[in-house]
């Protein structure tokens, strides 16, 4: 069986943290999210993987090659416009053409490998299966009807959503019918070809669709929610310590530390944590649980940095504070740069009008930000690439990239 990861789209509500990235290369516990995804597939017992890229594909490419580093066969498509699922999946029907099913998978789509095997086992190779999840906000997805173990009906999103079962982005395919299908599939409303459009066909002529349950999925849709899979993920971490670890070092619980890395004398760290290669942790800082620490990153003395996600390159020197927040790459915090993550009313945090439902959240700075001396980052804060914060500042709301706030 072939796995087809549909990677073409930028992912436009994580902006800005997309202007340099596609979604699926947002980093999360040490990896981009598609890179958890093909490693879940991998031990589900699938070797060979089609991936559509579009949107900056050239990062995947790079990134991931052939697939000879992970053991695997990894074969490109690319999705110039992103015109839908079903457009994508067309692009591939010359590749899957020799197997008569095959899986496709969202590539933001975060499921374990006892799910991956749970939708790929059905009685024949002829029908086909969705993965699906039982979740409270069902309006805000995809939601299906079903009757025993098929499903009836695929709808879009809707403000009165008939079950709160809802598609998970994962799928047992075959070929050649839904080829057939997606080849009499229409544009949707949005003015793209969904796949959901052409499910919905196969059942309408009387295709048997199933439904299998998924139990472990998270939906990152917003840049706040590569905080909850961050947590997640962090906690399935082969966690391994290379690197140079000093004297009067206290490490507790589970930490990773790749090669290279420094983690200088007085440095705390909690676990679970990451940290990637070719950095400098300390001395004397304090790192919290379910942070992420990227490559060549430094992160000094007297900063404490808690529940956070600090992508390459990125410097926070000296006597900061960095709690519940995304920092992007190649960013410089000044000494005494301060990120608020509670509100007085200790209500949920709001991000550009948008309720996060998380209680303590900070901000979302996105790459290439210098801020100076002595700032102040309000809650929910987000700082497009770019920006300038300076010396004794105070950055609050939505601030567009290239931005001067002084």
């Amino acid at each position: 069986m072939k796995a087809v990861i549909l990677a073409a789209g930028e992912g436009k509500r994580m902006r800005p943290l997309t202007y340099e990235r596609p979604k699926v290369m947002l980093p999360v516990a040490g990896k981009p999210l598609v890179e958890h995804l093909l490693g879940e597939v991998k031990e589900a017992g699938i070797n060979e993987f089609i991936f559509v890229v579009g949107y900056h594909d050239e990062t995947i490419r790079d990134h991931f090659g052939v697939g000879k580093r992970w053991d695997v066969d990894i074969q490109y498509v690319t999705q110039k416009t992103q015109l839908g699922t079903a457009d994508a999946l067309r692009k591939t029907e010359a590749l899957v053409e020799d197997t008569d099913e095959f899986l496709m998978l969202n590539g933001d789509t975060i499921v374990s490998a006892e799910d991956i095997k749970r939708v790929s086992c059905i009685a024949s190779s002829s029908e086909i299966a969705l993965g699906v999840i039982k979740v409270k906000n069902p309006e805000d997805y995809g939601v299906i009807e079903t009757e025993g173990e098929k499903i009836t009906k695929i709808h879009e999103k809707m403000k009165e959503p008939p079950s709160n079962l809802i598609n998970a982005g994962v799928y047992l395919l075959n070929e050649p019918s839904i080829f057939e299908a997606l080849s009499k599939t229409a544009k949707s409303k949005r003015g793209e070809f969904e796949l959901t459009d052409s499910l919905q066909l196969l059942i309408e002529e009387g295709n048997n669709v199933f439904w299998k349950p998924i139990e472990h999925w998270v939906d990152v849709s917003y840049p706040w929610d590569l905080l909850a899979a961050n947590e997640l993920l962090i906690e399935k971490t082969n966690h391994v310590t290379k690197g140079q670890i000093e004297e009067n070092v206290c490490i507790k619980g589970k930490v990773s530390i790749g090669d290279n890395t420094v983690i200088k004398s007085g440095s705390y760290i909690e676990g679970p944590v990451v940290i990637g290669e070719n950095s400098k942790i300390g001395p004397n800082c304090y790192i919290r649980a379910n942070t992420s620490i990227g490559d060549n990153c430094h992160i000094g003395s007297a900063v404490e940095i808690k529940n956070s996600i600090i992508m390459d390159g990125t410097k926070i020197p000296h006597l900061s504070y960095v709690g519940d927040s995304v920092i992007g790459c190649r960013c410089n915090l000044g000494a005494g740069t301060k990120i608020a993550n509670l509100r007085f009313d200790d209500a949920p945090v709001k991000t550009k009008g948008l309720d996060t439902g998380r209680r303590k959240f900070g901000a979302i700075i996105s790459d290439g930000v210098k801020i100076g001396i002595n700032a102040s980052i309000d809650a929910g804060t987000v700082i497009g690439n770019n920006t300038l914060i300076g010396p004794g500042a105070f950055a609050t709301g939505y601030i567009e990239k290239n931005s001067r706030i002084f």
